[in-house]
């Protein structure tokens, strides 16, 4: 079957591989029908935005799927023909971690295993721009979605919808009507999700600050206010409960700190790849700050936004800046963004 793979940066081609089957009761196969770019795989794709970190090809690429089952075993818990979020992360719903919602941390898969991120655990699962997927664990896996859900607006349900989700919606459930600060950047579409679902979910104002006009226009469409980042020119004497770091930028994160209002939550939801990121731990104490900088627990979190989707209090594909055919996703994953969506259009 075919599937697309990173070689280098700038270089992805098709690659002929094995179709996946069928191995445990559990197992199912499903087909991607709508794929969403995620924040790092451009990064990976161009080679930019990472420091000095090499991703070593090649490697199945692709990790944000909404499928339709083709194949099931008998205690899979889900039917040939229906639609299913597939989260990135690799987890079997029965360990410790588990159970406990750590399910990015599972004890029956290599540490940071997902798929379409061979580099990341050094074990390939395959990738979801290809013909099929192998889905272990498809009972606690996959996610049934809503009659009526449109595929591609909801494509990044995988993964960057949840981080955005889980930067924003705790904290105004423990603080409503709070103000939120966004400040965009490397991780384009997520600092875009975290600002509308802000804007859905009750906060009393959303500033997002961005260089980039396209992404401030768009974020001012979801129901925030939008200005330029301007570091150089801006201060932080406005302060906000809820901060969100999308930035990748050591500035902009100090100005996320320093923007955090006493007693107030950032969550840092881009990446840095630096060896040591400084940051003024006392200043943060004294104002008894709360800093968030962990992976995302996907399949816990994906639940409670598919439904705020579902149920039309936020319209994700805003931020969907293109949907191109799975044909063209070599070029396509090369685009500057911010979210690309790949339409599968293979006859199968």
């Amino acid at each position: 079957m075919r599937q697309l793979s990173f070689i280098k940066p700038g270089v992805l081609e098709w690659h002929d591989v094995p179709r996946p089957g069928v191995t445990a009761d559990t197992d199912a196969i499903v087909r991607p029908v709508a794929v969403a770019r995620c924040d790092l795989d451009l990064c990976i794709a161009t080679g930019t935005g990472t420091g000095t970190r090499v991703f070593p090809g090649p490697f199945a690429l692709g990790h944000e799927a909404v499928a339709v089952v083709a194949d099931a075993g008998d205690a899979a818990g889900v039917l040939p023909g229906e639609m299913v979020v597939v989260p990135f992360q690799l987890s079997c719903g029965r360990c410790d971690h588990c159970r406990r919602g750590l399910t990015n941390s599972c004890s029956a898969f290599p540490p940071r295993a997902a798929f379409g991120l061979k580099p990341s655990s050094g074990i390939e699962f395959g990738g979801a721009v290809s013909e099929a997927m192998r889905i272990p664990f498809a009972d606690h896996m996959l996610i049934k979605i809503p009659h009526g859900v449109d595929p591609l607006g909801i494509a990044s349900m995988a993964d960057n919808l949840p981080d955005a989700w889980r930067a924003v919606a705790p904290q105004l459930a423990a603080w409503p009507g709070a103000r939120v600060l966004v400040c965009g950047g490397w991780a384009q579409s997520i600092g875009l999700y975290a600002a509308g679902l802000a804007a859905s979910l009750g906060a009393s104002d959303v500033l997002y600050l961005d260089d980039d006009l396209q992404r401030r226009t768009i974020a001012e469409k979801m129901g925030a206010r939008a200005e330029p980042l301007a570091l150089g020119d801006r201060d932080s004497a406005e302060k906000f409960e809820i901060v969100v770091d999308a930035s990748g930028n050591q500035e902009a994160l100090r100005f996320a700190i320093a923007s955090t209002a006493p007693n107030g939550a950032l969550t840092v939801v881009s990446m840095y790849f630096g060896e040591v990121t400084p940051l003024p731990l006392e200043r943060m104490y004294a104002k008894s700050m709360s800093f968030a900088n962990a992976r995302i627990h996907a399949r816990t979190m994906i639940p409670p936004v598919l439904a705020h989707c579902a149920a039309g209090h936020f319209h994700a594909e805003h931020v969907t800046s293109r949907v191109m055919r799975f044909s063209d996703a070599p070029e396509g994953f090369l685009d500057p963004g911010p979210k690309i969506v790949f339409q599968n259009d293979w006859s199968i």
